[in-house]
């Protein structure tokens, strides 16, 4: 879209207090350095550590609270699940930094967002306990978000997702994986402590993730294959719902982007976590430490 070209008002919806939409969010009460987690409950669970809350909002399941950890201007936002609440919440995020609201055009100078997701997954790698945290090195998709999208692969990121289309056979026409890295920026920052890895993301929580109940799985070999994963020195370590929609969104919106997990299950092992909140909380307060310097 030419930056000049205003933005109707059905693409971009205000709400009466000049709100983006869905987050309930004006643009001078969001920070710059953003947590996003799924559960709208652990949003209160990091804010708790901050020093001072400045606002909360909550719009159904989206649920933003601004605060600081010293001098460090933070927010915490829930996703819910899925990347299709992904799509909602980063164009929504980066709306709020990046187009103006009085006239409704993408500002000349742009803002580079530094978005930090804190969330939960299964670990595929046998390794990996479970009460460990992981840092996602790449996010994989196996849902539908990106394609939607245009965005350009890097030469590494394609040799890598070829070796997965070449090793890992998908039900015909389930799915278009794509695969995107995480902001090294933000990466390096995040290692003692820390397992990294390629996450995968599945667009559900069952049979795209090996699960079955009384439904039949059209690939039952999936956890064997991704868990077999390679590609030189890269291995599929973990998978959930958000991250690959984080980092693809993250690429075509120009902000930095990570994502770190607590394991609560490990699915190669068949074990789950026996104390997964007091795990979360762990996590929450080592990357704090860090998120608050950066």
């Amino acid at each position: 879209m030419n930056v000049t070209q205003r933005i109707p008002e059905s693409e971009m919806i205000l709400n009466s207090r000049g709100a983006v939409y869905h987050l309930d969010v004006r643009p001078e009460e969001l920070a710059h350095t953003i947590i996003t987690v799924g559960d709208p409950d652990r949003v209160q669970q990091v804010s708790r550590h901050f020093d001072k809350v400045e606002a909360t909002f909550q719009h159904r399941e989206f649920v933003t609270h601004t605060g600081y950890i010293g001098s460090k201007r933070l927010s915490v936002v829930s996703t819910g699940i899925g990347t299709d609440n992904i799509d909602i919440v980063l164009n929504e995020l980066d709306a709020l930094v990046n187009i103006d609201f009085n006239d409704r055009t993408i500002k000349q100078d742009l803002t580079r967002l530094q978005i930090i997701r804190l969330g939960t997954s299964g670990a595929l790698n046998e390794n990996i306990p479970v009460d460990a945290f992981v840092v996602s090195s790449h996010g994989l998709g196996l849902d539908n978000l990106l394609p939607w999208y245009a965005f350009e692969n890097t030469a590494e990121e394609r040799a890598l997702l070829n070796a997965f289309r070449e090793q890992v056979s998908l039900q015909p026409g389930s799915c278009n994986p794509y695969l995107v890295t995480a902001a090294q920026s933000l990466a390096s920052r995040f290692t003692t402590g820390y397992h990294a890895g390629i996450t995968v993301t599945c667009p559900g929580f069952y049979a795209p993730q090996g699960r079955a109940l009384r439904g039949r799985l059209s690939h039952p070999q999936l956890l064997e294959q991704l868990t077999a994963f390679h590609h030189q020195t890269d291995r599929i370590t973990n998978f959930e719902m958000e991250t690959a929609g984080i980092y693809g969104m993250g690429r075509v919106l120009d902000h930095d982007c990570l994502s770190i997990s607590t394991i609560v299950a490990n699915r190669i092992r068949q074990e789950f976590s026996k104390d997964a909140g007091a795990a979360i909380d762990r996590m929450i307060t080592q990357s704090l430490e860090i998120i608050s310097q950066l």
